[in-house]
């Protein structure tokens, strides 16, 4: 089987796309969650487009506001993120995705998670 096609393919219902709440800028935040470590690995964002394609394609797409493009997750870095499942939260303003992830890990400085610095001086 092709790595291309291990993601989870997902239909959602046109209620369920309608519901979602995209801010002034067309976009809504997108939390990655590591389906086996349970970490939270990223957030980024989304618009409607590369919603539309995350849910066809099976693989993590995101909107770059730096870059103004698609940025569909590993393509330059190979560190890739498949999808399991995805919600919204309750007021559809926020989506989280479970998604395998690939390589090294989600974050641009090689660790794994984003979220690997903590507030305190506590170890």
């Amino acid at each position: 089987m092709s790595s291309e096609l291990r993601g989870r393919v997902i239909t959602p219902t046109q209620e369920q796309l309608d519901a979602v709440k995209y801010n002034s800028d067309g976009l809504v935040p997108v939390i990655a969650q590591c389906v086996a470590t349970k970490d939270i690995l990223m957030m980024a964002w989304m618009n409607a487009e590369s919603l539309s394609m995350t849910f066809r394609e099976g693989r993590m797409v995101y909107w770059s506001r730096s870059r103004q493009e698609l940025w569909r997750k590993g393509d330059t870095s190979g560190d890739r993120q498949f999808v399991r499942e995805g919600f919204y939260d309750c007021d559809a303003d926020t989506l989280l995705f479970i998604v395998e992830q690939e390589g090294k890990g989600a974050c641009h400085t090689g660790e794994f998670s984003c979220f690997y610095r903590k507030f305190g001086n506590e170890s």
